[in-house]
């Protein structure tokens, strides 16, 4: 082991007396270049937990910053980082916990035009997002780069991962071969999330990178873990590849990368769904505020979230208040209703409703209270 230094020797002692992995394992850990989109709730444990075990280069893509909501459960920043990029939160971290580590930081949001120029030097990727444009773009760009693919996902108490490998196993789209209807699926911050959660994910996640960097075990490959804290219970579900899948299947139509946003039915605009339900931008509602126009302005979120932070003049009616409520908007029915939450998934839900009962006019906030924080006024705090 003359190649390693003193420091190395000490530092990795308990990896080289493992027969599974020993002084070469160590070396291709160290030699390994990992991944990671994503430095929130399952970042931060790949990243620390990564780092700790000798993974030579990790590279970080995200563009958020850190909110003091982040830290129930995204260990990796502190109080001191609120309002600091999480990149550069979660880079020093990792040189404190291991200054072998070389960090590659991406201050990006993934997109069609970088991801694959972003990914084409790292022998894994790890997806730890929490959005299905981005699931589907970190799939499809491994699949076109024959790159493994490490996937993690969590809500309230439950917890999935699996590993997507090319050529040996199905792939994201196998297993989710359409986006559901935006707004169906809450997000975390919508549904909420229990903090140790992304913890165990993390690691498992961390762990099926280090198997096939050094080579041992047997992989998630072609099963899905599935967790639920609550039951403290693990089940295997066996994953099948698609033969018919566009992006991995024997014909593929999915041969380079697409707009992600658009697949998932995201980013319409004003131009309406020809239903009733149109988007409208966080700029035009205040446009429309300050100009005095008469409209209803609802906001579906909870009661405790209306305590946090709220947009001037909205009326709170939470989603699940809202059929015994409806008396309160008939006033409405014929001029316009505009609906907001956090981020525009429970508001387009409660417009659906409306449209339902007879309602015509009806616009959703894009991006919610989230958006009005980020670009119409900071001083609405952000959760």
């Amino acid at each position: 082991m003359s190649d390693f230094t003193p420091e190395q020797l000490k530092r990795y002692s308990r990896h080289f007396i493992l027969p599974e992995i020993g002084e070469e394992g160590q070396r291709k850990l160290l030699d390994s270049k990992v991944l990671l989109i994503g430095t929130g709730g399952l970042g931060s444990p790949l990243g620390l937990y990564l780092s700790a075990a000798g993974v030579g280069t990790l590279g970080l893509v995200d563009f958020d910053v850190v909110d003091l909501s982040n830290l129930q459960r995204q260990i990796i920043h502190t109080n001191d980082e609120v309002g600091k990029p999480k990149i550069d939160s979660a880079e020093k971290r990792i040189k404190q916990m291991n200054p072998d580590t070389k960090v590659v930081k991406y201050q990006v949001r993934l997109s069609s035009e970088n991801a694959l120029d972003i990914m084409k030097d790292y022998d894994v990727v790890i997806d730890g997002t929490d959005n299905f444009p981005t699931r589907y773009l970190t799939n499809d760009a491994c699949v076109l780069l024959n790159k493994p693919n490490i996937y993690g996902s969590i809500f309230r108490f439950d917890g999935l991962a699996t590993v997507f490998k090319p050529d040996e196993g199905p792939c994201y789209r196998c297993l989710y071969p359409e986006p559901p209807p935006p707004g169906l699926v809450p997000s975390c911050a919508e549904g909420g999330v229990l903090g140790i959660l992304p913890g165990v994910i993390g690691l498992i996640q961390a762990t099926e990178a280090i198997k096939l960097i050094v080579g041992i075990g047997r992989t998630l490959v072609g099963r899905l873990m599935v967790y639920d804290a609550l039951q403290m219970t693990f089940r295997e579900l066996k994953l099948k590849k698609d033969p018919d899948c566009p992006v991995c299947g024997k014909n593929p139509t999915i041969t380079k990368l697409i707009d992600y946003e658009a697949f998932c039915g995201m980013g319409r605009g004003d131009a309406g769904d020809g239903g009733g339900i149109s988007e409208i931008s966080v700029e035009d509602l205040k446009t429309k505020l300050d100009a005095g126009q008469e409209f209803c302005l609802i906001d579906v979120r909870e009661k405790f979230e209306f305590e946090i932070a709220r947009i001037p003049g909205a009326k709170l009616i939470p989603l699940a208040q809202l059929p015994g409520r409806l008396a309160e908007l008939e006033s409405f029915q014929g001029k316009e209703v505009v609906a907001h939450c956090h981020h525009g998934g429970r508001s387009r839900r409660a417009l659906e409703f409306l449209k339902s009962k007879g309602f015509k006019n009806l616009k959703n906030v894009s991006g919610g209270i989230d958006h009005w924080s980020l670009r119409i006024d900071s001083s609405v705090a952000r959760y």
